[in-house]
């Protein structure tokens, strides 16, 4: 037989020691902050170009002096008759460059979305016109901007300055001659 001794058990509660927590770690970066997306477009900085100036045409004349009489010897004393008087010269005529009409031109339209957009600028043409004074050829030299906006205000400019009356050009004899003609259109909203 077995003797079984019961006794009060004594029980302890023990606390489990933890090691103390690590020190923050120094000089760490900032978290990042939620930043708003980079635009969809920027747009590219606008740039004003001036043009060199256009030189005026110049003309240049050589004259060109007669070739001297020939001298005859004969043995009798030679009898010399005065030269005839020269002409007087012709007086110079100029050449000039074809002219715009600005009285009979109709003011370019406004394109209604460079007005919603504010677009403004300079537009510079380049037409050549004929002997006749009609339009043969408009480039732009200079546009007025580099927007969309900017290209439907030059594309006005030329189709309403094109059906402008032009003097045509003259050379230096005074005739008619096809030239060029540089206009400059200033877009502004008043």
């Amino acid at each position: 037989m077995v003797e079984v001794v019961k006794a009060p058990i004594e029980t302890k509660i023990i606390e489990e020691v933890k090691p103390p927590p690590p020190p923050p770690p120094e000089n760490l970066p900032p978290p990042p902050k939620n930043l708003p997306p980079p635009p969809a477009f920027v747009p590219p900085p606008e740039v004003q170009v001036t043009p060199p100036p256009t030189p005026a045409p110049a003309i240049t004349t050589t004259t060109v002096a007669p070739p001297p009489a020939p001298v005859t010897v004969s043995a009798a004393p030679p009898v010399v008759a005065a030269p005839p008087a020269a002409p007087a010269p012709a007086p110079k005529i100029q050449a000039r460059p074809a002219q715009i009409d600005v009285g009979s031109c109709a003011k370019p339209e406004y394109p209604a979305a460079a007005l919603r957009t504010e677009a403004q600028g300079t537009t510079r043409i380049r037409f050549t016109v004929d002997a006749e004074g009609q339009v043969s050829k408009a480039e732009i030299v200079g546009p007025s901007g580099a927007s969309r906006e900017h290209r439907l205000m030059d594309r006005a400019a030329v189709e309403a300055l094109s059906g402008c009356k032009f003097r045509a050009g003259t050379d230096e004899h005074g005739k008619p001659v096809g030239a060029f003609a540089n206009v400059e259109y200033t877009w502004k909203i008043e």
